[in-house]
């Protein structure tokens, strides 16, 4: 098994992978020096995410290549499929990586999303914002996570703002003003066959997730709606593995986002609360093995935990909470450093979850090192 990316979502699919007999070996591409993937079991080429060379040597020790983050390079990736299975395939991931290709083949699928426009120079973008009406956000079409590569512009000022601070060309969408972020984490197999996690609910703080409630605290109705519009884009996209499905709650109903060909920070849930994990349904999924199951057994709420101060640190674990650190060397204000999963007991439901959640989300989960 090949991973493009060694960080954090890499390292629990090498732990999912050592749970499983159909994986002998993990071997992971990623620049940084021991990656969190490789602390785990993964062997490591410590190579640029989109380097050829590297890609090739992946592609030929392995007979299926994933990916944990979208930055390989799509075109020398197609080639590659003479050496291994690559899966999800480069051509969905060719347009995943592009937000306006995917925006496009969005709306020709029916599948409902902010209004759009390119926007390649700063004249056109005026045109665009006009027509679109203001507040925009002009996004990168390439590269961005975390609110990275995203800048709301509220008049020309602002719109001058984010092209002289965002890099590559833009695309703007009109910023819609919805009452909650949720997503669905949805799997398909080699057959077509496909299994969805319920929708769970997203609270970000600039831009960076930062806790999960699963399943989400919305209406019934609006989790069919989100359950719906995730199988309209499984339908959509081809090749199989899990993908985080980004959707916006607003007046109208149910938007999609944006679509992540992998497992995704809002799964990160499933480790406790469902049978199956993301990470073992994903690497299911790209092995040709059946879908596990998704129901949510226990209400959970995920919380990240962030980084406050740059250098080395030592890990404060709360009691009431099961806390998956990343092996990060160094912390870095705003890095993801790990997650604390706060999970219901026996007859507990998602009210007492948060009870402890409230308790537990201000703990000081790193301490810098003197």
């Amino acid at each position: 098994m090949g991973i493009i990316g060694g960080g954090q979502l890499g390292m629990m699919l090498t732990e999912a992978a050592g749970r499983m007999p159909q994986v002998s070996e993990v071997i992971v591409l990623d620049p940084s020096p021991r990656c969190p993937a490789s602390q785990v079991g993964a062997e490591q080429i410590r190579a640029g995410f989109a380097d050829e060379a590297a890609l090739e040597e992946l592609a030929r020790r392995s007979d299926v290549v994933t990916y944990e983050i979208e930055s390989g390079d799509s075109t020398v990736l197609e080639r590659l499929q003479s050496l291994a299975r690559i899966s999800p395939p480069p051509a969905t991931l060719a347009v995943i990586q592009d937000k306006l290709l995917q925006k496009r083949m969005l709306r020709e699928n029916g599948i409902p999303v902010a209004p759009f426009q390119d926007a390649p120079s700063l004249q056109e973008a005026g045109r665009a914002a006009r027509e679109l009406g203001y507040p925009v956000v002009a996004k990168s079409r390439r590269g961005g996570y975390d609110g990275r590569g995203n800048f709301v512009a509220s008049g020309e000022e602002g719109l001058e703002r984010a092209f002289e601070s965002l890099q590559g060309p833009l695309m703007l969408e009109k910023k819609i003003p919805f009452s909650m972020e949720v997503s669905v984490v949805a799997a398909r197999g080699y057959g077509g066959e496909s299994a969805a996690y319920p929708m769970v609910e997203n609270v970000h703080e600039g831009g960076i997730l930062r806790t999960t409630f699963a399943p989400a605290r919305a209406p019934d109705q609006v989790a069919r709606g989100a359950k719906e519009l995730a199988s309209r884009v499984m339908h959509a996209l081809d090749g199989a593995g899990v993908f985080g499905i980004e959707m916006f709650v607003d007046g109208q109903g149910v938007l999609v986002n944006e679509i992540a060909p992998r497992v995704h920070n809002s799964g990160h849930h499933t480790l406790h609360s469902c049978g199956t994990s993301q990470f073992e349904q994903h690497l299911r999924a790209v092995l040709g093995m059946p879908l596990g199951d998704t129901r949510i057994e226990r209400p959970t709420i995920m919380h990240n935990v962030l980084g406050e101060h740059d250098g080395p640190y030592d890990v404060s674990e709360p009691a009431g909470a099961h806390t998956k650190m990343y092996l990060k060397a160094e912390s870095r204000p705003g890095r993801k450093m790990g997650h604390a999963n706060i999970v219901a007991g026996d007859g507990q439901g998602m009210a007492d979850v948060e009870k402890e959640w409230e308790r537990i989300k201000d703990h000081r989960f790193l301490v810098p090192k003197p």
